[in-house]
């Protein structure tokens, strides 16, 4: 968890464009995307009235959804019952519809399962789900805990569906610098093991390159894997 979410103290009378902005400014200073995901998930608690807990659910490869951020374990429990029962509002929200209110889940007769656990095992009453689009493969939803019902009036739904997509904007911009700089360091490890193989073989860098990707292709492993374990062993792998 990233340390704890500060709003400047004239937040109440920011309105909604003033607290956005000042969202925006708060994700842009997050230095990786798990804490980009950790401070998106904080700033929904402080910034909806009546939500106690919050987390993030995003599908993975192979189709699989998974929550990389929860405010604590009411949120993260909320949301891997949803998964592993296959019903609930977040759900609902990562698959068909842009926002899902459950006002209260005591009496909501569309998740009867999960609802009925939640409510008893985690006291949680009502919940506010929207989608998040980061790109057009890659998706998932902010997921809003109360343990009150009726917690989310019609009125939230702005500011909600606003972060969401001011949220959305900011993880993916997280995640391409991540992808960025996990290119550029395997670029720099490729670099490295194909110099020291010039150096110890004689050979050249266009050679040198041909072993590490035949190595690669032979053992199933990444060509930036066997790079580091030249760099490491200063040896070929199996050498």
């Amino acid at each position: 968890m990233t340390d704890s979410l500060e709003l400047s103290e004239d937040a109440p009378e920011l309105g909604v464009h003033g607290l956005i902005a000042q969202s925006v400014r708060t994700l842009a200073d997050e230095p990786s995307l798990e804490q980009t995901l950790a401070r998106t998930a904080e700033l929904a608690v402080a910034l909806v009235d009546g939500c106690d807990a919050a987390g993030i659910s995003f599908v993975a490869r192979g189709g699989r959804i998974e929550t990389p951020a929860a405010t604590d374990d009411v949120a993260r429990r909320g949301d891997e019952l949803q998964y592993a029962l296959g019903e609930g509002p977040c759900l609902d929200a990562v698959r068909d519809a842009e926002v899902v209110s459950a006002p209260d889940l005591a009496d909501d007769p569309r998740w009867s399962r999960w609802g009925s656990r939640v409510v008893e095992e985690l006291g949680v009453r009502s919940m506010l789900c929207v989608q998040l689009f980061t790109t057009e493969t890659r998706h998932g939803a902010l997921n809003l805990y109360a343990t009150e019902p009726h917690a989310f009036p019609e009125g939230d739904y702005y500011l909600a569906t606003t972060f969401a997509a001011v949220a959305a904007a900011a993880v993916a911009a997280a995640r391409t610098e991540e992808q960025l700089e996990s290119a550029v360091q395997t670029r720099t490890i490729i670099g490295q093991a194909q110099g020291l193989m010039m150096e110890r073989y004689k050979i050249s860098a266009t050679q040198a390159f041909s072993v590490l990707s035949r190595l690669s292709q032979e053992g199933n492993v990444r060509l930036a894997d066997v790079a580091r374990r030249v760099v490491d062993e200063r040896t070929l792998p199996g050498a």
